[in-house]
């Protein structure tokens, strides 16, 4: 079975992406190979953000590996925070804090939509491609639920009528960012593997 380092040490990430890819491939995490230092990620995108992190781990260990960033795009805010959304409350990634910070910037806002995206990048015998997933929805007033993690308390897909939070692992990555995402990715590897 073919494996695929996925570029974050991340637990909730790798659970989902693990539920998600249902063992159709082999997933390692960085700890897996003995990638215990920080990947930069320096970049003003998403795009170029995964890709930076794919082609760390494929320079330095030559192994087949995907790497996403992942973005909370809220409109009113001119689509902040964005890149931004890990540390956006500061460089600890305190996902109250972050919860805590778009809250009181939203506070008085009527125009609630927002969307979460996500980009993959793909590293497969040193060739790369993307792939994107998004869903669109809207920011809640209040936080509602106890899964998921991040911003998922506060966010609500359109297609339902509760937070991210509020809907099973199964739910959520049937319609999640990542899920999209990463379907379009097993469908690429499908052909190319």
């Amino acid at each position: 079975m073919r494996k695929f380092v996925f570029a974050t040490n991340n637990e909730h990430k790798l659970r989902e992406l693990r539920q998600i890819l249902n063992g159709e491939f082999v997933l390692l995490s960085l700890n897996d190979i003995g990638c215990n230092e920080e990947i930069p990620e320096t970049g003003t995108t998403l795009e170029f953000n995964a890709s930076q992190k794919s082609h760390y781990i494929w320079e330095k260990y030559g192994i087949d590996c995907f790497a996403d960033d992942t973005g909370l795009e809220i409109k009113a805010l001119n689509n902040e925070p964005g890149v931004y959304s890990a540390r956006y409350a500061g460089e600890a990634k305190s996902s109250e804090a972050n919860i805590q910070k778009v809250l009181e910037k939203m506070k008085d806002i009527e125009d609630r939509r927002a969307r979460f995206r996500c980009v993959f990048s793909l590293i497969m015998d040193g060739e790369e491609t993307q792939f994107e997933g998004i869903v669109e929805g809207e920011i809640l007033h209040e936080k509602e639920g106890n899964g998921g993690f991040g911003y998922d308390p506060i966010f609500k897909p359109l297609e339902y009528q509760k937070s991210f939070a509020s809907l099973s692992p199964d739910e959520k990555n049937r319609i999640s960012h990542r899920g999209r995402a990463v379907q379009k990715l097993v469908e690429f590897l499908k052909f190319h593997v």
